[in-house]
């Protein structure tokens, strides 16, 4: 064997040898990463071997309380557009816009001197025609004039009396008077304008009490009756207004199909004003003895709704049946029982059989 062939054989084996220790390092740095990952997934806490630390809860029966959340309108007890029965121009405005009047007041009048001078002249006439009544009534008792005479100015007289009750309606009707007390809003008229039945002259409002009127989905409809309390916000104002439904639509509205519903508020204050909205709370059901769990530690999963529950160390997963929610919290009507630990953090993180401590029981 010449030195060029020793040369070779010697380079052959230190490249062999070089390439044996290579692989056996890059081995044992997969076999590292791979141990690694495999702790991970296994662990979710990052430490090796070290349990999820979460948060549970005890289930304990409690009261739940079913909502019903609906928004209405506020409106006033009783509203109209005060309109004069009889044309004419407009003499006396009476009233202060947006004050309180009271029944039977006297609010507008509009020229009413033809009338009056037509009372006064029949009102002239009623003297003599009573003073003829009684002459004849006088000669008939005598058999001086027959009845037929004594019917006929009797009847002169009733007519009279008849044509002055007439001209005394229609004097009434050139007067505007408030038909209920209540608050009246802004005149649309001035005095010496012309008005006829139809002109409007100012809207007249109660406001005490207010009715709130709402409707709800047909589903409640066996459960709305007179009688029942509602529990009503006026927003951006948050306190709470009670308040009690006094009448029930007949039918369900075959557009919406919903129910329209009023309740009566007494306002005594006069504080709310009628065209606002209602956001309306009307209590349907009341469970003395309802599982709840909050509606974070519930998972959709395939179409089934399940929870962890923390069970001799370890999470346990369970399917649930679900009943009334809430704002916070849900009904549980089957996979839970009374005293079971449901865990509420680290959800995403949890498997059936996962090791778990408790790091706090939550109230």
């Amino acid at each position: 064997m010449n030195k060029i062939t020793k040369v070779i054989l010697f380079s052959v084996i230190v490249l062999f040898l070089l390439g044996i220790a290579l692989y056996s390092t890059i081995k044992k740095k997969f076999n590292k990463e791979e141990t690694s990952t495999e702790t991970m997934r296994l662990t979710p806490s990052g430490g090796r071997g070290m349990p999820l630390n979460v948060n549970v809860k005890v289930i304990e029966p409690e009261a739940l309380v079913d909502y019903i959340q609906v928004t209405g309108s506020l409106i006033p007890d009783e509203e109209v557009d005060l309109t004069f029965e009889a044309s004419g121009k407009i003499t006396n405005i009476f009233f202060l816009e947006g004050t309180a009047v009271a029944k039977g007041q006297l609010l507008a009048k509009v020229n009413d001197k033809p009338l009056l001078a037509e009372l006064q002249k029949l009102e002239a006439q009623a003297p003599l025609a009573e003073d003829r009544v009684f002459r004849q009534k006088s000669l008939l008792e005598k058999d001086a004039v027959s009845k037929e005479a004594y019917e006929q100015v009797n009847t002169e007289l009733e007519k009279l009396h008849a044509d002055i009750d007439l001209v005394k309606s229609r004097i009434a009707q050139t007067e505007l008077r408030a038909p209920f007390d209540g608050i009246i809003g802004l005149r649309r008229v001035s005095e010496g304008a012309y008005a006829s039945p139809t002109t409007v002259i100012a809207t007249l409002t109660r406001i005490t009490p207010l009715k709130i009127e709402f409707s709800v989905p047909e589903r409640y409809a066996n459960m709305i009756h007179p009688g029942i309390n509602i529990v009503f916000q006026t927003p951006p104002d948050l306190a709470n207004y009670n308040a009690s439904i006094y009448a029930v639509e007949s039918r369900v509205d075959l557009n919406t199909r919903s129910l329209t519903v009023r309740a009566l508020f007494p306002n005594t204050s006069g504080r709310l004003k009628p065209g606002k909205t209602a956001t309306i709370e009307i209590k349907s059901n009341e469970l003395k003895n309802a599982l709840l769990i909050p509606n974070e530690s519930v998972i959709a999963e395939m179409g089934r709704d399940i929870a962890y529950i923390y069970s001799e160390g370890k999470a346990k997963r369970v399917e649930l049946v679900k009943g009334i929610r809430s704002e916070s919290n849900i009904q549980i009507l089957e996979g839970l029982s009374a005293g079971d630990t449901v865990i509420l953090s680290g959800i995403m993180q949890l498997r059936d059989g996962l090791p778990v401590t408790i790091d706090n029981v939550l109230q």
